[in-house]
């Protein structure tokens, strides 16, 4: 028989992935969805994500959150594992969504409500009964955070097609982990971490424009900097920093995917 020394070494990898990553309980909400039964919900909804929503990692999985999980566009990116009982359709087993949109009204405002995708909503059931709870149009579902995994996918920062030299605006995708962002500061190029630029300081909060949005604007009529380093704060409070992530010479419109992700 194993002794409790040995057992206890076995299972520490995943006490300490649950320290890292916790998993919340179950709890009682709604689903309904919305666009094509077998598409991506919208174009890339409230958070800016675009055409990206139907591609990996999201592959249409995604939902839009009522405003206590869209918090303003602060939501964008946390993952959930959402499951039906309620009807005959239901497997029972949970699919994960990444909220990309917002639901701000009707249903999605009086509860714990998931607007899903059609590809997400149907594949809550069994196979071959997709279509049968879709139908259903409004369900009973159980609900959790989880964290989002997206193997081995690095976070992508995409330039706005409006940034010029003074003003830049940056959406950013694919956090691992958390998912979600409490906050974003850009370094400009010629700067190390524990030195100054010209404000005094070595990073500059962005503020968030709109959703998974955030913008900076030169603040003593030079042109900013490139390349652009970024420090993300997760939901939770990690700090990620993406090192010259947007190079020198870069384009609005472009997207820039970095070298690192959280740990999920």
């Amino acid at each position: 028989m194993a002794s409790r020394g040995t057992l206890l070494f076995a299972a520490l990898p995943v006490i300490l992935s649950l320290l890292v990553n916790p998993i919340s309980c179950w709890s009682s909400g709604g689903a309904t969805w919305y666009g094509s039964p077998y598409g991506a919900g919208s174009d890339g909804g409230a958070c800016g994500y675009q055409g990206a929503v139907s591609q990996r990692p999201f592959k249409s999985m995604i939902a839009a959150g009522g405003p206590s999980f869209f918090k303003n566009g602060k939501g964008c990116g946390a993952c959930y594992q959402v499951k039906c009982t309620g009807n005959s359709a239901c497997s029972g087993r949970p699919v994960t969504v990444a909220i990309t949109d917002s639901c701000p009204d009707g249903i999605c405002a009086s509860q714990a409500h998931f607007d899903m995708s059609g590809t997400a909503f149907g594949a809550m059931a069994y196979r071959g009964k997709a279509d049968r709870l879709r139908s259903a149009g409004q369900l009973k579902i159980s609900y959790r955070r989880v964290p989002c995994k997206y193997n081995g996918m690095k976070i992508t920062f995409k330039v706005d097609a409006g940034s010029n030299p003074y003003y830049l605006a940056v959406l950013v995708m694919y956090q691992a982990g958390d998912g979600d962002l409490s906050a974003v500061d850009v370094m400009q190029g010629g700067c190390k971490a524990g030195q100054h630029d010209r404000s005094g300081k070595p990073w500059m909060r962005m503020q968030q424009s709109w959703g998974a949005t955030y913008i900076i604007n030169s603040n003593d009529g030079k042109p900013l900097r490139a390349p652009f380093s970024f420090r993300l704060t997760s939901g939770s409070g990690k700090v990620l920093i993406a090192t010259n992530a947007i190079p020198a010479g870069w384009s609005a419109g472009m997207s820039y995917r970095s070298s690192v992700n959280y740990r999920a």
